[in-house]
């Protein structure tokens, strides 16, 4: 009986709450939630100058490169959590979704049969009804074998976790299509006169759905297209990318840091508006593709190529633009000397995405033969070192006197150009 109680006590221990296995989503969540309070908290302490060993406290250096170390190693134990957190999320996404898709299953069925009072039930109505379960069908078939990716989600999630506009507007015009084209073949199998048959299959003629056709062979070539400049600009270090945690709704309006992009904005909104439109005009004549008029196939064709335009301007490599020595208030001027600090200035060193404190901690920097790593100095709400435009490193004993190469690597694994300084004995 005891030995029961303990196993019971130990199982309720490891899920109570704190635990961060996938099979636990509570239980990952409030790890990762414990953890990123005790960084911020343990962060806030060494910028307040707390908690510092008596061994290092004397030394500036010494005391820099502790508290870095520290902040580092509990950076990356929060990084684990909310790689653990994500992923549980994921997994308990897909029947959030699937519940979705029945949930708008049954709204059209309420709304039909509010609509249906006094005018009658149809069967464009029917047709409309069984199109909506079909396809509801499909996709949580398709949710349940990518169960672990998301379910409904998977498609439109990219290959760094987040989600991409691109893919979902052309989801959305293709859901939109396979739907009009299956209602059409439900009132045609439903027709009884050839008079009517023929009707519903020049409904499915071109110069009636064209403008549509037109906007989902944009946005789906546009889909693959941004899939294949991104990698390239990748390969060519013109781009810098940085795995999510998990991805997010807002993924649609903003780009890797989480601020708002007007390319990304105007395609979501205007493709949504367009989407709408389509629904409205194929539900008023349930008996032919959705007729987009051209001025709105415009606008939506316009939008992508902004879009587009847009993926091609975005990013840029990380460049050095001088390297200084790092002088404090009274110190003499002099040249570099090994055990100084020296401040790189440039752009790009700190890419979208990558300003939590694991991605800060993996950073670079190579002073001739030798690597050292960007120490993270904590201030009050986030990190004086590194940032965007500049970083402050030591020159270790290591390195030789002469003429040296300094060049930086990013938490995207991207180099910078090399700059060379002086340093003396």
């Amino acid at each position: 009986m005891a030995v029961q109680e303990a196993r019971q006590g130990a199982r309720s221990g490891a899920h109570g709450g704190g635990c961060t296995c996938g099979d636990c989503p509570h239980g990952a969540r409030e790890g990762h939630r414990r953890a990123v309070a005790e960084f911020l908290l343990k962060r806030d302490e060494f910028a307040a100058g707390q908690g510092l060993p008596a061994a290092v406290a004397h030394s500036a250096s010494a005391s820099r490169q502790w508290v870095s170390e520290e902040l580092a190693q509990s950076a990356e134990a929060v990084a684990d959590r909310g790689r653990a957190e994500g992923g549980a999320w994921l997994a308990r996404l897909w029947l959030r979704t699937v519940v979705t898709v029945w949930g708008a299953v049954l709204a059209l069925l309420l709304g039909q049969a509010l609509t249906a009072i006094g005018a009658g039930w149809t069967s464009a109505r029917t047709a409309g009804l069984l199109a909506a379960v079909t396809v509801a069908l499909a996709v949580s078939a398709a949710s349940w074998f990518h169960r672990a990716r998301g379910g409904v989600l998977a498609p439109v999630i990219g290959e760094d976790n987040r989600m991409s506009t691109s893919r979902t507007v052309a989801a959305s015009w293709v859901l939109l299509v396979a739907y009009a084209v299956l209602v059409l073949a439900g009132r045609l199998a439903a027709a009884s006169s050839p008079a009517d048959r023929d009707a519903l299959i020049s409904g499915l003629d071109l110069a009636r759905g064209a403008g549509v056709v037109t906007v989902l062979a944009v946005v789906s070539g546009i889909a693959v297209l941004v899939r294949r400049v991104v990698g390239l600009r990748i390969l060519g270090q013109r781009l810098q990318k940085v795995r999510a945690h998990r991805p997010r709704a807002a993924d649609l309006l903003t780009d890797d840091s989480g601020r708002g992009t007007f390319a990304d904005i105007q395609y979501v909104v205007i493709s949504a508006v367009a989407v709408v439109f389509a629904a409205v005009r194929l539900a008023r004549r349930p008996d032919q593709l959705p007729d987009l008029p051209w001025g709105l196939a415009t606008v939506v064709l316009i939008s992508a190529a902004t879009y587009l335009a847009g993926k091609y301007a975005e990013g840029g490599r990380p460049m050095i633009l001088s390297v200084v020595r790092a002088r404090e208030a009274g110190d003499l001027d002099a040249p570099i000397r090994t055990g100084d600090d020296i401040e790189i200035r440039g752009t790009g060193f700190v890419p979208p995405g990558a300003q939590t404190a694991d991605r800060l901690s993996r950073m670079v920097v190579r002073i001739g033969a030798v690597n050292v790593h960007v120490p993270l100095v904590p201030v009050a709400g986030g990190f004086s070192n590194p940032t965007d435009d500049v970083l402050t490193v030591p020159v270790p004993a290591e390195v030789e006197p002469g003429s040296v190469e300094v060049q930086v690597v990013t938490a995207a694994g991207v180099a910078t150009n090399r700059c060379v300084v002086e340093v003396t004995d």
